[in-house]
């Protein structure tokens, strides 16, 4: 399931749409927590300097700040875990090697999909780089990828869905469900790397609190801090 996460370039990979529960504070240590499960600032900045290390492999193609990297990764690292619980309810299960399936053939969409666009040298590394997923995630992100295509087909009474009706009706089941599973885990983000955008399941920047200019604003996309289910 093939989506735009971040527009660091035209090859990207994976990206549900989900949502969360309120902020309340997040213990000291920690970048998030969600359920039980706490996902801690080292563990946040080693991922991160792992997409920064990467992404630096390909100027030009993959351009991310060090904000937008530190986010993309927690986004992501908030994801596997949002995934693992929609499995846990669905009671889905995916083996290693259906893992594995799944991340070649969501490589292999994104790669053909580069090259009509003229890319040259499509490696695994620069597609999960220009998603803004860590390298060293890959095998999170083969379960995620499993879990989700799992997930369409009993919603589509266990076949997978081929026409445009079916697999929009679909997705809009497998959206719905993450927001469920979202929202059951209490997602907690620490401030210091944003907030939730819980439509998409995405870090993003907290405004900023400095006033703003007299003069005509261009208007962006509101952040939804409430969930959606």
């Amino acid at each position: 399931m093939l989506r735009r996460l971040i527009k660091a370039s035209a090859v990207v990979i994976g990206a549900g749409l989900v949502a969360g529960c309120a902020v309340t504070p997040v213990k000291m240590g920690s970048a998030a927590i969600v359920g039980s499960q706490r996902i801690s600032i080292a563990t946040l900045g080693t991922q991160a300097g792992n997409l920064n290390q990467v992404a630096k492999q390909y100027p030009g193609i993959v351009n991310l700040t060090p904000t937008e990297a530190t986010q993309a990764t927690l986004t992501w690292l908030i994801r596997y875990q949002v995934n693992e619980e929609l499995a846990r309810q669905a009671g889905i299960s995916v083996s290693d090697a259906e893992a594995l399936t799944a991340l070649q053939a969501a490589y292999a969409a994104a790669k053909a999909s580069a090259e009509q666009q003229g890319l040259t040298n499509v490696t695994l590394n620069l597609i999960l780089a220009a998603s803004g997923v860590p390298p060293d995630t890959a095998t999170e992100l083969g379960r995620y990828e499993a879990i989700s295509t799992e997930y369409l087909k009993i919603a589509n009474g266990g076949t997978t869905p081929t026409s445009s009706s079916a697999q929009t009706a679909a997705g809009a089941k497998l959206n719905q469900a993450m927001c469920q599973a979202a929202k059951a885990l209490n997602i907690q983000v620490n401030p210091q790397f944003g907030q939730l955008d819980y439509s998409q399941l995405q870090v993003v920047s907290v405004p900023s609190p400095v006033t703003r200019p007299a003069g005509p604003t261009t208007s962006a996309s509101p952040v939804a801090t409430a969930p959606a289910c």
